[in-house]
């Protein structure tokens, strides 16, 4: 077994399917961040599409475009960072959940309506969560120390975007701000049970809220609770360095001092009219002779 074979065969468990382009290959690494933002676009335009193909029984082409879309800018994405590694093939089977995500995005494409066939509507339910799976791993980077302002706005982008989709699909909330207000309760999973989802696409998007909810309020939670303890991190350090420097300016004042008290016991002790040598500033190591010694 190579050394580090143990390293990366962990590293591709904890993948699932998805994998940063290596970090020797810099180029590789660039064009993978720049293709980050266009591709989670996409992807967050197959949400509505895929309650556009829900609540009509014939096919929406809006909601078609936006599955090919997605699916030709991931492609696109994948291809692009894969050829920029050097090991297409390899890089490629790293990825396979994007292969999937492709191949099922294309599916929601040329699918008939999910009003048709349950197993339609099962099939773009299961494309729909591989796309949040990817589109949190797309993000995971600003979940970082320091992170907490990126958490605070995307919690408040997500309670918004959520709010907004039960607007529109609830007929139970004919304003804006009850659509926010039973995405907080759903997310949060309250449940006061004053307005609850009564269509079948609400349903399913309350599920997703649900999963959105606690991913997002977990990682909110942690990050204001991760502050906190960086904060008493840092006073714990100061506090160490405060007491490291004490110590080091104490021991300098003690060298000083026994360095004074070595130069006068020798002058006391140095022959009558011989010049008192002065001792070194640093004494000679072990095993070193002075120069003109035999």
């Amino acid at each position: 077994m190579r050394p580090g074979s143990t390293h990366g065969s962990a590293h591709r468990r904890r993948s699932f399917g998805l994998r940063l382009a290596p970090s020797s290959a810099g180029h590789a690494a660039r064009i993978e961040r720049r293709w980050r933002v266009p591709t989670l676009v996409a992807q967050l335009a197959t949400i509505p599409a895929f309650y556009l193909d829900m609540l009509h029984e014939s096919v929406t082409w809006p909601a078609v475009a936006a599955y090919l879309a997605a699916a030709l800018m991931l492609a696109a994405a994948l291809v692009h960072t894969a050829r920029a590694t050097g090991h297409a093939a390899s890089h490629l089977r790293a990825n396979w959940l994007d292969l999937l995500l492709v191949l099922g995005l294309l599916a929601s494409a040329l699918a008939p309506p999910s009003q048709a066939s349950d197993w339609t509507l099962l099939m773009r339910l299961v494309v729909a969560f591989l796309s949040l799976l990817r589109m949190v791993w797309c993000v995971q980077h600003l979940f970082t120390r320091g992170g907490v302002v990126y958490v605070a706005a995307l919690a408040f982008v997500v309670l918004l975007m959520c709010g907004v989709g039960f607007w529109w699909l609830e007929p139970t909330t004919p304003t804006l701000a009850d659509g926010i207000w039973l995405a907080f309760t759903t997310a949060a999973t309250v449940g006061y049970g004053d307005t609850v989802p009564t269509t079948a696409a609400s349903r399913i998007f309350a599920v997703f809220v649900v999963l959105l909810g606690f991913g997002v309020l977990t990682m909110a939670t942690a990050a204001i609770a991760t502050a906190w303890i960086e904060t008493e991190e840092r006073r714990i350090e100061r506090e160490l360095m405060h007491d490291i420097h004490q110590q080091m300016a104490s021991l300098h004042a003690e060298l000083a001092a026994l360095r004074s008290e070595l130069r006068a016991a020798v002058r006391l002790h140095a022959p009558t009219g011989e010049t008192a040598r002065q001792p070194p500033d640093h004494l000679p190591e072990a095993g070193h002779h002075r120069q003109g010694e035999r």
